[in-house]
């Protein structure tokens, strides 16, 4: 009887930093979100995502993906890690979904709301299971303010829960990646950045980037903000994007230059899983999943070209950068530049009735 595969050993606490030497963007680890597959069962899910070649997935802990609410827990979490070591993949803990402690609120309660104890209990629960599950990161997020709540209020209640979950984390042995989240109360990473000191900057607590929010929201180029935040960089959610609206994006939809960023992300020396984020694209999961796998390969391909390739001189590069901006001029003159105002379509559905960011968001874009 052939062995199954063997699961990539979990990556440590930052498996980014200055220590890390840089990778071949080919070498990146691609993972996707079962949150876009949540009309099949977990192990098909899986099993679906193993064949077409996925390293690993970011698992959302839902009523229908290992309920974290549900009697006999233990034994369900110890039943995906044998599948999971089975299919040889990796797993991040994702934390998103979106009316498990609430049927009537979406993501309610928040760790901002009167009452955040259901979602502090969450949160702990989901590092004990990725300890369990041998999970290289935890990823959660703020929420929205509650228009009640005023906003001082909401950030002391942010950093108490926030310290709270990180107190869990540690004891679990488990990385923490804080997402900034488009219209939540830490929506950047300045927002990050700010939420780790007034925690007193601890070890376990990283960060979560999705490569859209950058596009929709950062004032720096995408590359530049997985620079920014790289010895910190604990778990990547990738899609596409367009500036100033928060709408997941199959890959070539929006208006990232993918190659760029994944070169980026490997000099970066990142190790974690770069996981696909399409939460609204579940009706056609197998599809998505298996044409985003080969946009992001093609796009790793490229990127690990362009680094290796001389550079070109003189009269020649100046005609081929010439034609290239005449290029990309002509595909890219429906797009919005970095300075154009920043909207977020309303609960992330299609672009229609923009309202300014900083109102409807949630997570996964609606």
């Amino acid at each position: 009887m052939t062995a199954p595969p063997t699961r990539a050993p979990a990556a440590p606490g930052h498996p980014a930093g200055p220590d890390r030497p840089p990778l071949d963007p080919a070498a990146l680890r691609l993972g996707y979100g079962t949150n876009g597959f949540a009309n099949h069962r977990l192990g098909d899910a899986l099993a679906v995502l193993a064949d077409l070649g996925y390293q690993g997935v970011a698992l959302t802990l839902d009523h229908d993906h290992l309920d974290p609410f549900t009697p006999g827990l233990a034994r369900r979490v110890a039943a995906v890690r044998r599948r999971l070591d089975a299919l040889g993949l990796a797993v991040v803990v994702e934390t998103g979904a979106r009316y498990l402690l609430d049927p009537w609120h979406k993501h309610a309660p928040t760790l901002l709301h009167d009452d955040p104890a259901p979602r502090i209990e969450f949160l702990r629960r989901a590092a004990r299971i990725g300890a369990d599950l041998g999970a290289e990161a935890v990823s959660f997020w703020a929420g929205v303010r509650p228009p009640e709540v005023p906003a001082a209020l909401a950030w002391q209640r942010l950093v108490a829960g926030c310290a709270a979950v990180c107190a869990e984390a540690e004891a679990a042995g488990v990385p923490l990646g804080f997402e900034p989240e488009p219209g939540m109360l830490v929506e950047d990473i300045a927002g990050w950045w700010r939420l780790r000191e007034a925690l007193g900057a601890p070890a376990g607590f990283g960060i979560t980037l999705d490569i859209g929010h950058c596009r929709c929201l950062e004032p720096q180029p995408v590359p530049d903000c997985v620079a920014a935040v790289a010895e910190h960089l604990v778990n990547v959610q990738i899609d596409d994007m367009r500036r100033g609206v928060h709408e997941h994006l199959e890959f070539g939809a929006g208006e990232i230059d993918f190659p760029p960023v994944l070169r980026a992300l490997a000099a970066a020396g990142y190790r974690g899983l770069v996981a696909v984020e399409l939460p609204r694209h579940s009706h056609a999961a197998p599809a998505v999943a298996a044409r985003s796998l080969d946009f992001l390969r093609d796009a790793a391909r490229a990127a690990s070209a362009t680094a290796t390739a001389p550079a070109a001189t003189g009269a020649a590069a100046t005609a081929t950068t010439g034609a290239a901006a005449t290029a990309a001029a002509g595909a890219d003159q429906h797009r919005t530049t970095d300075s154009a105002p920043l909207l977020c379509s309303r609960g992330g559905s299609t672009p229609g009735s923009p309202v300014l960011r900083g109102g409807l968001q949630s997570k996964g874009g609606g």
